[in-house]
């Protein structure tokens, strides 16, 4: 598609572009210098999907004062 109509007719191209799910390539004097694509939402990843829901209380490195039961036998 020419600059100039892509110009022109930008937001029903990316109407179309969304709609369709299709790439628009966009030319200057018949050489391509744009592409338009549609946005692709991507899953979110299990590492890091907790993020920020835990709190830690104390520190993790020291040792407990408790001793279990198991332990004992």
């Amino acid at each position: 598609m020419k600059a100039s109509e892509c110009k022109a007719k930008f937001l029903g191209v990316l109407d179309d572009v969304a709609s369709k799910h299709e790439r628009v390539i966009v030319t200057k004097n018949g050489k391509p210098i744009a592409e338009i694509v549609p946005f692709v939402q991507k899953p979110a990843t299990l590492l890091g999907a907790m993020k920020g829901s835990i709190k830690v209380l104390g520190d993790l490195d020291e040792p407990l004062d408790v001793e279990w039961e198991a332990l004992k036998e």
